[in-house]
């Protein structure tokens, strides 16, 4: 095979184009899925909303327990 010749340069083009189309697909699937990048919501942070849609904690508890949260 012929590692130096004038396909190695093809290589690495098609090589860096399967990267990007791979970066674009795992991109394009958490646009679809709904969450922004960095925003997806932390474990406590559903848990306490799950808990004061219940009703288990009032207003003025949800609140305090989210501020606490950050």
């Amino acid at each position: 095979m012929m590692w130096n010749g004038p396909m190695m340069g093809w290589m690495w083009t098609w090589s860096l184009l399967g990267l990007l189309v791979l970066l674009g697909l795992v991109w394009l699937v958490f646009r679809l899925t709904g969450y922004p990048a960095g925003a997806l919501p932390s474990s406590a942070r559903r848990i306490l909303d799950e808990r004061y849609a219940r009703g288990e904690i009032d207003e003025e508890e949800y609140r305090r327990r989210r501020a606490g949260l950050g």
